[in-house]
């Protein structure tokens, strides 16, 4: 039996590894990556649909500044360690109010898998494209053998049904976090990894690049479009 504190902890514990550990391996990196490909300059202003301002305070800013876009209103206060400029909005990726090409870079990292079924990913990605003229847009790949959300392995290649049902024991947030089955659920319900070829639908007049674990198997997928190319 586990106690309401236990299961706080587990909680705890899985936050831990998974945003300290294993974000801070991979995102710094796919930063870098995005430098590289969209080549930003000093006065460029960028929209995280999706984003937190916490992590783009722990990276150098290379652009004026961020924007940073969710559902729900995120309170941020940088201390004085922090010299960044960056603002929270609260707004919809598939209903964006801004103009066309508002923004030189519109980013967006594990958003598209939660935003909906296809029609909301169409319209989330199609915002993305007509608000940004560069355009970074990071999805987990479906056929990466371990699945980012659940911290467990091939799950994500069974039937929605049969995920809700073994999930709880057939992953690491199941067993250390004990979701209970309304949390399974929803986390079941909200999540749709996709192909690359998905991606290529979604983002007609992107490269679809794929960032690999062991420069093997496909980790996730990154539609790119540089100002340039448009």
């Amino acid at each position: 039996m586990i106690f309401l504190s236990d299961a706080i902890v587990m909680r705890s514990i899985i936050n831990i590894v998974y945003s300290r550990f294993l974000f801070k391996i991979w995102r710094p990196r796919r930063i870098r990556w995005m430098q590289r490909c969209l080549q930003p300059l000093e006065t460029d202003i960028l929209l995280d649909v999706g984003g937190y301002p916490e992590f783009w305070a722990c990276v150098p800013q290379f652009v004026a500044r961020i924007d940073t876009l969710n559902l729900h209103e995120i309170n941020f206060a940088p201390t004085s360690d922090h010299k960044c400029n960056i603002r929270t909005i609260v707004g919809d990726g598939r209903k964006l109010t801004f103009a066309d090409n508002t923004y030189d870079i519109v980013h967006s990292n594990s958003v598209i898998e939660h935003v909906g079924d296809w029609e909301d990913m169409e319209k989330f990605a199609s915002e993305l494209l007509r608000v940004g003229r560069s355009v970074w847009a990071q999805t987990p790949a479906k056929a990466f053998f371990f699945e980012p959300h659940y911290l467990g392995l091939f799950v994500h290649w069974l039937p929605k049904n049969i995920q809700k049902k073994i999930i709880r024991w057939c992953s690491l947030w199941g067993i250390l976090a004990r979701p209970s089955k309304e949390e399974i659920r929803q986390m079941v319900d909200s999540t749709r990894l996709l192909t690359y070829a998905e991606m290529r639908k979604l983002f007609p007049d992107c490269r679809i690049l794929t960032e690999r674990f062991l420069w093997v198997f496909p980790k996730s997928y990154i539609a790119v479009r540089r100002s340039c190319d448009t």
